[in-house]
C-alpha cells in the first residue's frame, strides 16, 4: 500500500510516518518547508511531485495546521484516484469532513480522525482515535484503519464530526483555556512559582505540572484549538460568568451560597468518589517514587532527566523535595527532583546493557552427547549478571561418547568479572557437565 502524509515533516508527521512505515506501508511525505533531509532520517521518500504522488497512492493523510487543514483538503482529493482513502489527523472534524465529503471525488473514500495524543506518546497503547467515517464513503477503508489502530492497543470511538467538536470544545477548548489562564495569572500577579513548590501540595504541584505542560507547547497549536472549533467561544462564555459568579459569591462572604454551588456542581459530575479514587493514585504515585528515592540513598540508581534526555548513574547522596544529589565518577551532580524519574532496576540494567562496555569469557564444558546445549544455554542467561550467552564452538568428536561445548558469556560491566566466571562453572558441574582445561 502507497501511503502520502502531507504534512509528514511535522511532529504528527514523523510519528504516523514511522507507525504506518513499521506496519508495512510505503509511506512518502510531503511538507511544506521542503525538508527533505527529515524524510531522509525516517528512511522514506520525500514527494518531489505532489501532484504526482496524490494521483498514485491508495491512502493520502492531511495532517497539517488547524487552520489550513480545510484549504488542503480541497487542493488534494480532486486529485485522488478510485478506492482511495482521504483521512485527515485534525483536533476538529465537522469542517475537514465537509471539506472531504464536498471534494473528494466519487469513488474516494474519505475518513475524519481525530487522534486524542500528542507526538511524545511511545506507542499507541491505551491511547484514544476517534473517527468519524462517513455512511456509504468508509465501507473499505474505514474497517482496515480501526483495526489496524485497535491491534496495537488504541481505543477507537465512533462520533459524528459534530458531536465531536462540541466535546472537544469543552475537552480540549476549555481546558487548555483554563490552564493558560491560570499560566497568565501567575504572569499577572507576579508569583514565583519556582519558589511556590517549597510549600505544594500534591493536588498543586500536578496542577503546575499541567499548566507548564500546556504553556511549553507549540502557541500555535493551541490558538487554532481554540480559534477553529466554532463551539469553543460558547464554552468560553460560560466558563467566564461561572468565574464571576463565584467570585462575587466570595466578595459578598456568602458561604451557603458558595456550598450550593459546589454541591449542585458535584451532584452534576455524578462520579466524585471515582474521580477521588483516580487522583489519589496519581498522587500517590507521586509520593511513591519520592519515598522509593528516600529509600536509594547510599544506593546505585539510574535518574532520567526529563528535559535534557541524560540518564545519570551513580549513588544517591542526598534526597529533598527539591533536590536530588547523586554520585557519578567522583562527582556530585545536583537535579532537581521535579525534573527526574528513577529507573526501575529493569530499565537500569537495560540502560547499563545499552551504554557500558561488558568483558566476554569462553568457558568449555563436556555434556552428555544426547543433551540439549541449549538449554544450558539457557540456564545460564537467567543470572541477573550475564548481558547475554551464546554457543560458539560444539564437537561431537570424544571417545567417551559426550559433546564438547564452548559457551561465551558476556558479563554485565559492574559485576566481578573472574567471580562471575567461576560462578557460571560452578553452576554447569551441577548440573552433570565437566569443565575441559
Amino acid at each position: 500500500m502507497k501511503m502520502l502524509i502531507i504534512g509528514g515533516t511535522g511532529e504528527m508527521g514523523k510519528w504516523f510516518t514511522k507507525f504506518f512505515t513499521d506496519h508495512g506501508y510505503e509511506v512518502v511525505v510531503w511538507g511544506s518547508s521542503g525538508k527533505t533531509e527529515i524524510a531522509k532520517q525516517m528512511g522514506v521518500e520525500f514527494a518531489s511531485d505532489l501532484d504526482d504522488a496524490i494521483r498514485t497512492s491508495d491512502v493520502v493523510v492531511i495532517t497539517v495546521p488547524i487552520d489550513i487543514t480545510a484549504d488542503v483538503i480541497r487542493e488534494t482529493a480532486p486529485k485522488m484516484k478510485a478506492g482511495s482513502l482521504l483521512m485527515d489527523l485534525t483536533s476538529i472534524k465537522a469542517e475537514p469532513v465537509r471539506a472531504m465529503r464536498e471534494t473528494a471525488p466519487e469513488g474516494v473514500e474519505i475518513l475524519g480522525t481525530h487522534p486524542m495524543f500528542g507526538p511524545s506518546i511511545p506507542t499507541l497503547q491505551g491511547q484514544i482515535v476517534i473517527m468519524s467515517p462517513t455512511k456509504g464513503r468508509s465501507e473499505k477503508w474505514f474497517p482496515i484503519m480501526r483495526n489496524l489502530f485497535e491491534e496495537n492497543g488504541a481505543h477507537i470511538e465512533i462520533i459524528k464530526p459534530e458531536e465531536h467538536d462540541k466535546f472537544v470544545s469543552v475537552v480540549q477548548g476549555l481546558t487548555h483555556f483554563a490552564y493558560i489562564t491560570i499560566g497568565n495569572t501567575f504572569k499577572s500577579l507576579d508569583f514565583d512559582v519556582s519558589m511556590s513548590r517549597r510549600f505544594m501540595s500534591p493536588v498543586y504541584e500536578i496542577m503546575v505540572d499541567f499548566v507548564g505542560r500546556i504553556l511549553g507547547q507549540n502557541p500555535y497549536l493551541y490558538a487554532h484549538i481554540q480559534m477553529q472549533n466554532e463551539q469553543v467561544l460558547k464554552v468560553h462564555e460560560t466558563f467566564i460568568s461561572e468565574c464571576n459568579i463565584l467570585s462575587e459569591i466570595v466578595r459578598e462572604q456568602d458561604i451557603e451560597a458558595f456550598c450550593n454551588k459546589m454541591t449542585e456542581a458535584a451532584a452534576h459530575f455524578k462520579d466524585t468518589p471515582s474521580a477521588l479514587h483516580r487522583s489519589d493514585k496519581l498522587i500517590n504515585a507521586k509520593i511513591s517514587e519520592f519515598e522509593e528515592m528516600i529509600a536509594s540513598v547510599g544506593v546505585e540508581r539510574g535518574l532520567y532527566h526529563n528535559y535534557s534526555g541524560v540518564t545519570h548513574v551513580g549513588t544517591i547522596k542526598k534526597v529533598t523535595p527539591r533536590a536530588v544529589i547523586i554520585s557519578k565518577g567522583g562527582k556530585d551532580v545536583y537535579l532537581k527532583t521535579e525534573n527526574v524519574r528513577l529507573y526501575t532496576e529493569k530499565e537500569l540494567k537495560g540502560w547499563k546493557v545499552e551504554n557500558l562496555p561488558h568483558p566476554k569469557r569462553d568457558i568449555s564444558v563436556l555434556i552428555p552427547a544426547e543433551a540439549d546445549a541449549s538449554v544450558f544455554e539457557k540456564v545460564i542467561d537467567n543470572d541477573e549478571r550475564i548481558v547475554s550467552t551464546e554457543i560458539i564452538d560444539t564437537y561431537s568428536g570424544i571417545s567417551d561418547n559426550r559433546l564438547s561445548v564452548t559457551f561465551r558469556i558476556t558479563i554485565l560491566e559492574e559485576s566481578n568479572t573472574t567471580k562471575m566466571q567461576v560462578d557460571v562453572e560452578k553452576l554447569l558441574c551441577g548440573l552433570g557437565c565437566e569443565i575441559r582445561g
